[in-house]
Parts: structure tokens; sequence; C-alpha cells
């Protein structure tokens, strides 16, 4: 049995030594575009900003290391196309520039996103922050001194996280967004209010509802041109969401969602056989929602990774489904939001409620107390809960764990409020937020 895996970052080499685990004899080669593999991506932000210094606490595994366990691994080459019908692939060596031919028995697609590039005038003088490269030339520039003002094109996380180590490094801050707030496909209007509060009380500059039209470059300073402004700057970066690689496939007839997502199911499976996906280029099943939905998160493609390796070896193992946990600190806060927003449980036309609170996250004899607010989103009838969020700036992020697993189980709001969570005078109050939210959750 060949087995060929395209892609060694997250979901490749996660499902690349799950099969070798699973199959000692199986033949497995890996092709990856880049010189490594095993990439967190997720610590460039901090990369850049300085939180570290050793790219290679970045790389779980160097293609040395994973050979030694029988598996063909082969950096800086790109596969170009795929013949569903003859179950080959054409590969590009891109150190010798040689193309040939390789053959399989089952394929596995893991080839990851690229950052979406707007049709800016002068783009190509932003950084991006997708891969190594691009972390090591934009610590390079963070770190100059003379950068004294950054502007950042995108408002979700990796945006947001470049913001927040600017200024951790004392740079004037500018984000701009078409959208009309922060996070808006991840978080509700009352959650990114008191995030974008935050970040103007520490002198971020917002500019919503911005199209930026080009980047004009004088001398050292590049003027961000919008439809109704202009700001100059010393640094742009380029943080406007990701779309998946897989324009190579086109000619396969694999089924995919509008963006390019290659559409799985919950074995990993492609809609053509003996073809296999995960991570950032596929998609994952939603179990609030329902159905397969495009989720670029390093935990999906880390699990799905370790299904479809299973089953490459023979297994019959089932993705349990994701509620697309995911989170954020940004200057002094931290938010978390688990399951789904308010907005997407109109878009499906449930019968829905909601509570927003704003408690304590602890008791106020214990130094350190702070304000933390949470946003239930439930079944108006069972009052089981569909989605949750929390925000403040201490313990946000793990009590949306919390909620998570309430969603995960189906608990209802009155669960909630009775749910036996720790206490102590440095951790939270005897009644904790969460118990509060679901118990005026009626």
């Amino acid at each position: 049995m060949r087995i060929i895996i395209i892609g060694g970052i997250a979901a490749g080499m996660s499902a690349a030594a799950k099969l070798r685990r699973t199959d000692r004899e199986a033949e497995v080669v890996v092709y990856e575009k880049s010189s490594y593999i095993s990439f967190g991506a997720c610590g460039l932000p901090y990369y850049v900003g300085g939180n570290f210094d050793n790219v290679d606490r970045m790389l779980a595994r160097t293609p040395e290391k994973v050979r030694e366990t029988g598996i063909d691994v082969k950096t800086e080459h790109e596969v170009l196309s795929v013949n569903t019908q003859n179950k080959t692939i054409e590969v590009k060596n891109l150190q010798t520039g040689e193309v040939f031919t390789d053959n399989y028995d089952k394929l596995m697609i893991a080839t990851g996103a690229a950052t979406v590039i707007p049709p800016i005038k002068n783009i190509e003088n932003a950084y991006t922050l997708r891969s190594l490269e691009d972390g090591e030339k934009l610590k390079e520039r963070m770190q100059d001194e003379n950068i004294k003002k950054i502007a950042v094109i995108g408002a979700g996380f990796i945006g947001l996280e470049v913001a927040d180590v600017a200024k951790e490094l004392n740079k004037e801050v500018c984000v701009f967004n078409t959208g009309n707030r922060i996070l808006e496909n991840v978080l509700d209007p009352e959650i990114t209010e008191i995030l974008e509060e935050n970040l103007r009380e520490q002198g971020v500059e917002l500019y919503f509802n911005s199209l930026v039209k080009s980047l004009e470059t004088c001398s050292d300073k590049t003027k961000v041109i919008t439809d109704d402004n202009g700001v100059e700057v010393d640094l742009v970066v380029l943080a406007a969401g990701v779309r998946p690689n897989t324009a190579f496939l086109k000619e396969t007839g694999i089924e995919m969602l509008e963006n390019g997502a290659i559409v799985i199911d919950d074995q990993g499976r492609t809609s053509i056989e003996d073809i296999y996906s995960a991570g950032d280029c596929a998609t994952v099943y939603h179990l609030v929602k329902q159905k397969q939905v495009y989720i670029p998160l390093a935990t999906n493609a880390n699990k799905l990774g370790r299904i479809v390796g299973s089953n490459l070896g023979g297994k019959c193992e089932q993705f349990q489904g994701t509620l697309g946990s995911s989170c954020i600190k940004l200057l002094g806060m931290e938010a978390g939001a688990t399951g789904i927003t308010e907005a997407d449980a109109k878009k499906m036309n449930l019968n829905y409620k909601t509570t927003f609170i704003t408690d304590k996250n602890h008791t106020d004899y214990y130094p350190g107390q702070e304000k933390i607010s949470v946003k239930l989103i439930y079944d108006a009838e069972t009052k089981v809960i569909l989605g949750g969020q929390v925000v403040g700036k201490t313990d946000a992020v793990q009590r949306t764990n919390v909620l998570a697993t309430a969603i995960f189980t189906k608990l209802t709001t009155e669960q909630l409020g009775m749910l036996d969570l720790c206490y102590a005078p440095p951790f939270a109050r005897t009644w904790d937020v969460l118990n509060i939210a679901g118990n005026v959750s009626k």
C-alpha cells in the first residue's frame, strides 16, 4: 500500500505519524512545498513580538526525525496536479526544477491555506504572516526602533494578535477593517464592544467600514489610502483572512465549498474514492450547525489529521465534530467563543434566546478582582445551550472551555446554573459567573 500525503505542516504530519503507528508496513510519502514540516503557525505573532527568539520552538518535528520512523518526507516539493483516474500526481522538485509523476493507492490532501491578497494597489509593499519566512522578515522589521507606527489590514485573529504584540513593542497601531467591528464572524457585538473600548483606551486607532484602495510609498513612509482617508505609517501588515490552497485540484472534480475548501465526511473522506483531506484546506463538521463548514483552526487540523491517519491505516474512526472554539489575548484582555453566535442563530432561523451579564472573576477581598462578561445563546424551549462567549482581563478563556463542555454534552441553562464549579477566593465567587449566567437564562 503506497500512501501519499500532500502537505506536511499540521494535519498532514498528524496523519502521517498516526498512520505509521497504525500500519507499520505501509509505504508513506509526504510532499511538502516548504523546507520544513510540523510548523506551528499560531506562534508567529509572538515570535514577531519577541516573546521568544528561537524559531525552532515552532517546529514540532524535523524531516530527519520523521524519516527515522520510515516516513519518506520530501521537502521543497510542490504537487502541481492530481490525476484521480490514474491515481497519479505531478510533482515539481523546487530545488532542481525537475517535474515527475508519482503514483498512490490512497491520497491525503493537507495543503493548508494562504493569506488572501485583496486587490489593493501596491499591496506587495505589505508584509504577511503565514509562513516561517514571513515571520522572520516581519520580526526583523518589528524590532527596528525606526518603525514607529504600524498599520494592520484586517481585524481577525492574526491581525489583532499582530496589533497586540506591536503595542507591547511600544509601536503606534492602526487597524483597518471592511466590516463594522473586530472579529465579527466569531464574537457578537456585546463582546467586541468591550474589546474595542480597551483597544481605543490603549491608543489603537480603529478604522471600520474602511476599504483600503492603495499603499503609496514615499521615502521610508507608506500612506494607507482608503475611500475617505489617508494614514501615514512606517509598516503595513496584511491579515485579511485565508483561502484554502486547492487551486491545483480544480480539474479533479473533488467537491468543494465556494471558497475552495474540500468537503469531507466524518472520516475525512472526500467525494472521490481513496482521497482524504483535513486541515485548513478542508471543511469540518459543526456540531450545532450540523453541517460541514470552513473553520481554519489548528485544533481541528490536528484532530482530523489524526482521524485520517487511522483511517488510511485501515481503521474506521469518525470525527466527533467541532464547536469552533477559539480565543484571543488582546492588550491585557482575553476573550473566547464556542458553539454558535447570535448571528448564526438568526441565519439558522432558530427559536433562541440570549443572556448577557457582567459580574466579577473572583471575590472582592482577594487582590486583582476584575469584571468578566458572559453571553449565552440557548434554545428558547429546551434551554439547551447552543453558544457561549466570555470576555475579561483574566480567566475568560478557561470559562469558555467550560461552556464548550456544556454545549458538547447538551447541558441546559438550568444545569449550568447549578453546575458544581470550583470555588476559592482567588479563583471565583461562591456563585461563579457561569452559574449566574445560567440561572438568569429563563
